[in-house]
């Protein structure tokens, strides 16, 4: 397996063709990302089928519920041992501790990651929603929510890492979506950044997608993100 810090975000809902790309990228990524897309359309039985390919699985869910659902959500997702698991720091304190709990109970290794502020997101949409002070202070108000209750790590857009490395304990990690190469990025992620960028700013895992996926050659295009291939 590949030390890198990237992991490819597999956004198709077709096990057969998601579990061939995964396999044709071991060895350069450090995993994959399968979310609600996926998910959906192939269940659980769908991820069972991309772990045949060797990598660990990001299983990007966003769970947000009351507290006793998304503790029974997470129980029923940790069944599948994956790497990692999302859940919304919005969903307030309560909710964060029952996932926690849940994942104690369940003696599981993988990583609870809150999710602050979605990359698709900046300050206006924020303010159009009746969230006051930008993108950087709420996602500084969710980041220590979830923090104290217990959560292993966050995910935040690579323009908030410096700031939550300034606040945080280091032990928290950081997973950071919105990551392109150099250029402009031509789609609907606006607060983006470079691999380069985001790992001296702190980050421990960055998440690609489109930029590999949508590459003629997605292998070639996921060794160039880091001058090839190497992981920090």
């Amino acid at each position: 397996m590949s030390s890198s810090p990237i992991l490819c975000a597999i956004d198709r809902p077709d096990p057969a063709g998601a579990l061939t790309l995964a396999r044709s990228l071991n060895g350069v990524v450090g995993g994959v990302k399968l979310g609600l897309e996926f998910f959906c359309a192939s269940g659980p039985d769908g991820v069972r089928t991309v772990q045949e390919a060797g990598l660990p699985i990001f299983l990007d869910l966003k769970l947000h519920d009351i507290p006793n659902t998304v503790a029974g959500a997470v129980r029923s997702a940790l069944a599948l041992e994956p790497a990692m698991l999302t859940l919304h720091a919005s969903g307030g304190a309560a909710m964060l501790r029952a996932a926690v709990e849940a994942k104690r109970q369940a003696g599981a290794s993988t990583w609870l990651l809150a999710v602050t502020v979605l990359t698709s997101l900046d300050d206006a949409d924020l303010a159009a929603a009746g969230v006051a002070g930008g993108t950087g202070a709420q996602v500084e108000r969710l980041a220590r929510l979830a923090v104290e209750a217990g959560v292993d790590g966050l995910v935040c857009s690579p323009h908030e890492i410096a700031r939550l490395r300034r606040i945080l304990p280091a032990g928290v990690k950081l997973v950071v979506p919105g990551i392109r190469p150099a250029g402009p990025a031509g789609d609907d992620q606006k607060r983006v950044m470079t691999p380069q960028e985001a790992l001296a700013a702190g980050a421990d895992v960055l998440v690609v997608g489109r930029p590999i996926t949508g590459a003629a050659d997605p292998v070639a295009a996921a060794r160039g993100l880091l001058g090839g291939g190497s992981g920090r």
